[in-house]
């Protein structure tokens, strides 16, 4: 099961934090630091998993992140996981943010975190994946944006008259 999505920047501030378990904000807090910590000391070339010792106070816990440009997506999962079934799933969710954001920055990420968080819910929800299909996560996407249009613009017409 997945616990954590995180995304922080080269120097460890989040710009993303979703827990599926009920850990409180010192706990996430504590869990981004911890790993902003061991990932960022890692070298570019080695691998993108870290398991063992205490990640999170879990001891069954493992970490699958990559690095694009200057931010870390990292997926804390239990052993239970496949950990390159989630670095697929990872590549599908910044598949995804391109798509919407054309070439997503960490400033879309800041700015328009409901959407970021809505890609995410259509990929993750519990900490269970939902969907890995690239074509259905933007089938659904672009349907909720669609239907946000639709609402403004009834919303728009109706107080113009």
């Amino acid at each position: 099961m997945i616990q954590s999505v995180l995304i922080f920047n080269n120097h460890g501030k989040p710009r993303l934090i979703k827990t599926y378990d009920n850990s409180n904000e010192d706990q996430q807090q504590r869990l981004v630091k911890e790993c902003f910590q061991l990932v960022s000391k890692r070298a570019e070339s080695a691998c993108n998993f870290l398991e063992g010792g205490s990640i999170g106070g879990s001891s069954d816990m493992k970490l699958i992140y990559r690095h694009f440009a200057t931010l870390y997506f990292v997926f804390a999962v239990d052993s239970s996981e496949s950990e390159l079934g989630i670095i697929d799933l990872i590549q599908v969710f910044v598949e995804a943010l391109d798509k919407v954001f054309k070439n997503v920055c960490e400033l879309d990420i800041i700015f328009h975190s409901d959407k970021v968080h809505h890609i995410l819910d259509e990929i993750v929800m519990g900490g269970m994946v939902l969907e890995t299909s690239m074509a259905e996560v933007q089938t659904h996407v672009e349907g909720q944006e669609k239907a946000l249009r639709a609402e403004q613009s009834t919303l728009f017409s109706s107080k113009s008259s």
